[in-house]
């Protein structure tokens, strides 16, 4: 069954299931969106985790007769193996012939040919709920593309396994980039759907293009519901507790600091060699389909061990913070400040640890900007607080 919901040409989908309480991915909703694509020529925006009841997409759209043109993949390509930044090339899908266009590298912009054929796009990757995870950006350059062209482009709802609130520094406009082209906060706390409908809604296209959306919703979910998902979005978020520490060890990446790429525990471990801070360690190995040259190769790291932390349920400065007070050389600490800025959203933050400011401290620089987005990303939600 589909409702009409919102405005500005958009279009959002309930989900019908007999079990409210069963949590139901928008892909699930088969009966909500198999009447849009009709005998319609499919574009994809998927990857390993767009699943259905633990099919995946593109064979399930197979299975039921329909048109599949092109799939398009993000970062880390359409398996879900390639290492964070490795060069995707487009190439042809071994299972079922279908073309595979790469949307990470020079493209990441569908162009027009790479269009030519398809009638309507379907986008379902399972995002993190964090600005620089750039499956989002992927996402806003799609539904550009498919504004220019008229096509219409449905988003197959997943929950945000950070979806229970929202923090960080808001990006600043000098700070757009692929790993942050909105201006809202590290972590946004919405689903992909209600992104979209954001990015929508505040013209945030080029030239304020409007997309033909859809939003397929979920079922038995809210923004409280504690998510585990059931494959890893990416090669280096392998569990929860990655996941949701994420936001907070992302910005050690253009740093000295090891966050444990090479081991089989990223993003729940960080050190680096000599570290005065902690006596857990490690050695970074090149690990083929997770992280082929990390940092710190071979070389042992001292550091912490957060794979049982309690404190992963927000985003927090105290990693970094201690970490930054701890460097024995604060001129070598950044590796590549350009990117921690674009990570960041801004350039206050080096200058604030350069400063030695406490974490209250900077917080409260955030606190003017939060709560305008408080205000609008209420605009947006699908599904309650709570």
């Amino acid at each position: 069954m589909r409702f009409i919901l919102f405005f500005l040409l958009l279009f959002t989908i309930a989900c019908t299931a007999q079990n409210i309480d069963h949590l139901k991915v928008g892909a699930e909703c088969t009966s909500s969106y198999y009447s849009l694509l009709g005998d319609k020529n499919i574009g994809l925006v998927v990857n390993q985790s767009s699943l259905v009841n633990n099919k995946h997409l593109v064979d399930v759209l197979l299975e039921n007769n329909f048109s599949i043109e092109r799939i398009f993949s993000p970062e880390h390509g359409f398996r879900g193996k390639a290492d964070a930044g490795e060069k995707v090339n487009s190439s042809i899908d071994e299972q079922t012939g279908i073309p595979i266009v790469s949307l990470y590298g020079s493209n990441k912009k569908p162009k027009p040919d790479q269009l030519a054929g398809i009638d309507i796009v379907l986008f379902d990757l399972q995002d993190v709920g964090v600005r620089f995870y750039t499956y989002i950006s992927t996402m806003h350059y799609v539904m550009e593309a498919c504004a220019d062209k008229n096509i219409p482009f449905i988003v197959l709802d997943r929950p945000n396994p950070n979806g229970d609130y929202f923090d960080g520094p808001v990006l600043e406009p000098d700070y757009k980039s692929f790993v942050g082209m909105h201006p809202i906060p590290i972590v946004h706390g919405l689903t992909v759907g209600e992104l979209a409908m954001m990015i929508n809604g505040e013209s945030w296209l080029s030239d304020s293009l409007t997309c033909d959306l859809s939003v397929v919703k979920m079922n038995g979910w809210n923004h409280s519901t504690k998510y585990k998902l059931p494959i890893k979005p990416s090669p280096n978020l392998p569990n929860y507790n990655s996941i949701r520490l994420y936001p907070s060890l992302c910005l050690f990446e253009p740093t000295q600091i090891s966050i444990g790429r090479g081991t089989y525990s990223p993003f729940e471990i960080l050190g680096f060699p000599n570290s005065s801070i902690g006596n857990y360690t490690f050695t970074p190995q090149s690990i083929d389909g997770m992280s082929k040259y990390p940092k710190h190769e071979n070389v042992e790291c001292k550091g912490l061990d957060l794979r049982n932390s309690s404190n992963q349920s927000s985003f927090s400065l105290d990693y970094l913070l201690q970490f930054y007070r701890a460097y024995p050389d604060k001129s070598e600490f950044f590796t590549n400040k350009r990117f921690f800025n674009l990570l960041v959203g801004n350039s206050s933050l080096i200058q604030q640890l350069k400063e030695g400011k406490s974490e209250l401290e900077i917080r409260a620089s955030w606190q003017d900007d939060l709560s305008k987005y408080s205000k609008l990303r209420d605009k947006y939600l699908l599904y309650p607080k709570e």
